[in-house]
């Protein structure tokens, strides 16, 4: 699979600025869900940049350090549980999408987006199923905010040790659940996720 075939067709059409946009966490009980939007230069491209779900933690720190350093413009963006609560996960991730995007230093000519989800924004946009594995600069965006977020939710295991989060991240492990039961919520946890373990 060529990672880079969106973005040549793209350059061909005279984009210049190409956006992946991806997030991480839509799943877990607790913590924010996490986006992040990137442009990366497409040319000496960084080997090894795949959907951060396939490469090991140790693999996508590396990577992420090197895209940091490499992007044209990066911009990592959280919606709280509290929102997510709100207005669901769907739209706090829509949402967490769009601040990414619009916290650019660069506006993009084009946005490539992870999954099927169409964004509430004024720029050209393409949504691609399993997009951090097919696009370059999606993955890029997965491996960001993959490793922005595992390290908040290690921090949060120190403020919360009763809950492994630096284990699990937030997501519904069978020992997070138990804590949950044992324990009650933190201010980290989703109520809308949460309901069957929530105490009376």
């Amino acid at each position: 699979m060529d990672k880079l075939e969106y973005e040549r067709q793209l350059i061909n059409e005279g984009c210049k600025y190409i956006c992946g946009v991806d997030e991480v966490g839509r799943g877990p009980l607790a913590g924010p869900v996490v986006c992040a939007a990137v442009i990366m230069p497409l040319e000496n491209l960084i080997e090894g940049i795949d959907d951060s779900k396939k490469l090991s933690a140790k693999k996508r720190e590396r990577l992420s350090e090197l895209i940091l350093n490499t992007a044209i413009s990066y911009s990592i963006c959280r919606v709280e549980a509290e929102t997510i609560d709100e207005i669901n996960i769907l739209e706090a991730t829509k949402l967490c999408m769009k601040n990414a995007i619009e916290s650019l230093k660069i506006t993009p000519d084009f946005v490539l987006t992870d999954g099927n989800m169409t964004l509430d924004i004024s720029i050209p946009q393409k949504s691609i199923i399993k997009g951090d594995s097919n696009s370059y600069s999606i993955g890029a965006a997965s491996i960001i905010a993959k490793v922005y977020r595992d390290a908040l939710m290690d921090g949060y295991d120190k403020e919360y040790p009763k809950y492994a989060f630096v284990k699990n991240k937030g997501y519904g492990t069978a020992e997070h659940i138990r804590a949950i039961q044992e324990y009650g919520l933190t201010a980290l946890h989703r109520r809308s996720f949460t309901k069957k373990w929530q105490k009376i």
